[in-house]
């Protein structure tokens, strides 16, 4: 580990990630549930700790109650003693929108008082919506070889995926020469994975000189390639932006992979397993006489009676008699009753699936929902949290049922593919 210094990290979970539907109309993107017990912002939040770095400032912005009751005292990531600390970093806001952060460096630049109370030569700054895993230590060691005034972590990925992402060309000794925001026509395969190192002063200058500019990778990423040592640290490994409902579903799908890729406990990731409920108020797993169960991940104080296929459980889950699951992601403390069929979805906490009732039925997985045709296209149905679905429903592919809707709430018991209640 790099010794002599204290490297700040500045870690942005202040997006709205409103791809994500039902699961972030309750709560900040970086605290939706992942892999059963964990949260998205848990894998950033353990790879600066397993890199042995103590001041973190967390900057929080859209729905943060959930998000600050799970980082707590940070004491789950061992964030607590008198050289180590996190700190919930919330806008300067006022009386207008105009003053919450206008993108991901005026969200940084708010907390300029905050960077210049850590006196750090380095300053880390990451995303809370990554799947990952990556030592933060080595690139600031390839931070310092390079002499760089900035350092960007990216990773090669297909053609097709690079409009999604800031894109660097680079020379033969790994320093960003060009770059282009979301191209349409790519140049180059390396994507940035939207974690950079900042030499703090350096930082600090970029910021100030245009108050204007108030994204990294639209605005101050090239400018300072345009002018100084910017590198490209090579990263290989998962990595996975879970910024949209196919690919929440796809990461967590891979968690069930026998060639799986991520593997959170072996990464040395940590959940905060106060945030929620004591560990001890969770039995272990209750496999009932003649369930079924293959290919899936079931966590504490589950009970299955029924059949579950190639899914993931959080704890707390209650398959019923005769339940099928297939393919989906349930969370915390549903309840699925006698008969009740749930394939290809996802339910958020405390859904009640009413007997006999279908979540997800027809072959029918390509036509999008009407009212987030982005957001739901490849078959995949959503229930918002605490919603109830009635005994017998059946509701069709690509459907949304919002947060707390009721059996009353239903006004016919079949939704067709693509509706949204």
């Amino acid at each position: 580990m790099i010794q002599g210094d204290n490297t700040l990290v500045l870690l942005l979970a202040g997006g709205v990630g409103s791809r994500l539907n039902v699961l972030v109309q309750t709560r900040a993107k970086p605290a939706v549930p992942f892999a059963g017990f964990y949260r998205i912002i848990d894998f950033s939040l353990s790879n600066v700790m397993n890199s042995g770095l103590t001041q973190v400032g967390v900057l929080t912005q859209y729905k943060p109650l959930s998000l600050m009751r799970h980082l707590g005292t940070g004491e789950a990531w061992d964030f607590t003693g008198r050289s180590r600390g996190v700190k919930i970093l919330p806008p300067h806001t006022g009386f207008q929108d105009s003053d919450w952060y206008k993108g991901t460096a005026d969200a940084v630049r708010q907390n300029i008082d905050f960077i210049r109370a850590h006196p750090a030569r380095e300053t880390i700054i990451l995303s809370g919506d990554h799947i990952y895993r990556m030592d933060l230590d080595d690139m600031l060691r390839f931070h310092r070889r390079k002499n760089a005034q900035v350092t960007i972590g990216m990773m090669v990925v297909p053609l097709s995926e690079i409009h999604q992402f800031g894109a660097g060309i680079t020379n033969s000794e790994g320093r960003i020469v060009e770059w282009e925001e979301k191209p349409k026509v790519p140049r180059t395969d390396l994507a940035s994975m939207g974690i950079y190192v900042f030499d703090t002063e350096y930082l600090l200058r970029l910021l100030e000189e245009d108050r204007e500019e108030v994204d990294f990778g639209m605005h101050l990423i090239p400018k300072a390639i345009e002018r100084d040592n910017v590198f490209a640290y090579p990263f290989h490994g998962y990595w996975r932006d879970v910024g949209t409902v196919q690919a929440y579903w796809e990461a967590n799908m891979d968690l069930l992979k026998s060639d799986s890729e991520i593997s959170p406990q072996a990464w040395g990731i940590r959940p905060n397993p106060y945030a929620d409920r004591q560990p001890e108020d969770r039995c272990p797993v209750r496999f009932a006489a003649g369930c079924v169960v293959e290919g899936s991940m079931i966590s504490a104080g589950c009970v299955i009676e029924g059949e579950v296929i190639n899914s993931v459980l959080s704890p707390g889950v209650r398959v019923g008699k005769n339940v099928r699951i297939r393919d989906s992601i349930i969370l915390h403390d549903c309840v699925l009753e006698e008969g009740a069929v749930v394939d290809l979805a996802i339910l958020d906490k405390r859904v009640r699936v009413g007997k006999g009732a279908v979540v997800g039925r027809g072959e029918d997985k390509g036509t999008p929902n009407t009212a987030y045709p982005k957001h739901l296209y490849t078959g995949i149905t959503m229930i918002g949290k605490e919603a109830e679905v009635p005994p017998r429903a059946v509701i069709g592919r690509n459907c949304v049922v919002t947060p707390y809707r009721k059996a009353e709430d239903f006004l016919s018991l079949a939704i067709a593919t693509g509706e949204t209640i």
